[in-house]
């Protein structure tokens, strides 16, 4: 039992008993699920992964600070966690379920500095060792929640850009078929596709068809110029068709002047102009 001196902190007394105590923890953290079942090629990789976090917790008690998530000393652990946590969820391991392993670290902890302590220690110290795993948990909260996030952003950019699809109809014609609403997020995705696929396919006219989309206003307009106008910049024409009826009236009511933007009733009448203005000529079999 270690007698460590009156009047010290909890995080200080903490802070001795995982220096002395650190091959001791890191051998029984490595038996537990956290570690035994990310470090799968031998044990011994388990126990560094395991004397690295001890050591980080230690110098998160010398500091004092140890219900303090932003400690300089955590973030040398975060890129282990989120490697952890990436390994732990491509086996199919739910965020409730890895909290609750982090969690698992907590028993083995306590026990340690409960037989290290004196009496006059032992409250304080068991205090701050719960204070110090509680701290871990919320690090692992925010890599979690922070690796959720950028995990609907990857599937959302993916969604835009299947919701995107550059067709050639000719050569060097090619068409944006849009369907659905359309925002600025989705606008600069189509921009950007859109332009790509005229340099790669040097195509000299572009269409965007938009009959699949319900309305049409001053804003959605406004994305549709700033997209034509784009294409120009490129060095080829732009098209816009699927302007029915309904979002001709609309356009009038609004006041919305789309300049000289070529537009067309229908895709089939784009096609018609563009393979005009590619030279080729369309015969009917009469």
């Amino acid at each position: 039992m270690t007698a460590v001196g009156s009047g010290r902190s909890g995080a200080a007394v903490v802070a001795e008993v995982l220096d002395a105590r650190r091959e001791q923890l890191a051998q029984q953290w490595a038996d537990l699920p956290l570690f035994r079942t990310v470090y799968t090629s031998g044990r011994d990789a388990a126990v560094t992964a395991a004397h690295r976090l001890v050591d980080t917790l230690a110098d998160v008690a010398h500091g004092e600070r140890v219900e303090d998530t932003t400690v300089p000393a955590l973030d040398r652990i975060r890129p282990h966690l989120a490697q952890t946590i990436n390994a732990r969820t491509r086996a199919g391991c739910s965020s409730p379920q890895f909290t609750a392993e982090v969690a698992e670290l907590k028993t083995p902890l306590m026990a340690i500095v409960a037989q290290e302590l004196t009496d006059e220690d032992r409250y304080s110290g068991l205090l701050a060792a719960a204070a110090l795993m509680g701290t871990l948990r919320l690090v692992v909260m925010e890599i979690l929640l922070n690796q959720g996030d950028d995990i609907i952003d990857r599937q959302r950019q993916q969604l835009l850009e299947v919701s995107t699809p550059i067709i050639k109809l000719w050569d060097r014609v090619i068409a944006v078929p849009l369907i659905g609403t359309l925002d600025s997020a989705r606008t600069q995705v189509v921009m950007e596709t859109l332009l790509d696929a005229i340099v790669d396919q040097h195509a000299a006219v572009a269409i965007l068809d938009i009959t699949g989309v319900p309305l049409v206003d001053t804003v959605v307009a406004q994305y549709l110029m700033k997209t034509a106008m784009a294409v120009r910049l490129m060095g080829a024409e732009c098209v816009i068709s699927g302007i029915r009826p309904q979002i001709a009236q609309t356009i009038v009511q609004l006041g919305i002047d789309l300049g000289d933007i070529k537009t067309r009733a229908t895709l089939a009448d784009a096609l018609a102009w563009a393979l005009e203005q590619a030279g080729a000529r369309i015969a009917s079999k009469e």
